[in-house]
């Protein structure tokens, strides 16, 4: 069963119909999930910035044969954690050596706002470790796929042991984290991939349809940049 078909955004904000791509593994409710993603389309400037990521990305890929993303936001709770299990997701379905990674400048947790936004859009999340130094910041193994090695999420520094340390580069996904940590260690590149907190919506009426809207979003452009990579 084909899952996708790949599109293309032409300057008109029409998405035209490419070739099919090969089967996908990932779970259909997620498949489900990124065609709504792709359903809105993506402005000519923001496309413009994610094309000269896209290009970067591509440069290291080739010169190193696989490359890591390390999504970085202050406290590793929301956004880069989406980015993170987006990114796992979309380099899985087409066959990149992409890697995946999330840090921070200060340990949190993996929002549970978040966790949830993802499970209803189709992951499944097992605890990895349930003793008490974890109950405050909790550690899942992230399913999207059958035969695919699920995402390992939890919040961190950036430069946590468990997070490369060369061969990979930091997308910087709030604004506080790029202003406040203008060098990462060992980076390749250090690329501005912003993108607004949902956090701003925490319990208020618009907090789920906030969360679904950013973790589309995030979904939507790192298919975009992926997909320009893939091509």
């Amino acid at each position: 069963k084909r899952l996708f078909t790949n599109f293309v955004s032409e300057p008109n904000g029409i998405l035209l119909m490419s070739k099919p791509m090969s089967d996908s593994l990932i779970f259909p409710k997620i498949a489900q999930t990124i065609d709504t993603a792709r359903s809105t389309d993506i402005t000519v400037e923001r496309r413009a910035h994610l094309d000269h990521l896209s290009h970067v990305i591509q440069e290291h890929l080739s010169a190193h044969g696989s490359i890591a993303l390390n999504f970085i936001c202050t406290h590793n709770s929301r956004r880069s954690q989406l980015a993170q299990v987006w990114c796992a997701t979309l380099a899985g379905h087409f066959d990149l050596p992409i890697n995946s990674y999330s840090g921070g400048v200060e340990i949190t947790a993996f929002n549970p706002r978040a966790v949830e936004t993802l499970r209803a859009q189709g992951f499944v999340f097992n605890n990895k470790y349930n003793s008490a130094s974890s109950a405050n910041n909790p550690e899942y193994q992230v399913y999207f796929g059958q035969n695919l090695d699920p995402a390992h999420c939890f919040s961190k520094i950036f430069d946590h042991p468990i997070n490369p340390s060369e061969h990979f580069i930091a997308m910087m996904t709030c604004g506080h984290a790029d202003e406040n940590c203008p060098f990462i260690p060992g980076a390749l590149a250090r690329l501005p991939f912003r993108f607004d907190d949902p956090k701003q919506f925490d319990d208020t009426p618009l907090e789920q349809e906030k969360y679904n809207e950013r973790s589309l979003e995030i979904a939507r452009e790192l298919y975009y940049i992926l997909q320009n990579i893939a091509v």
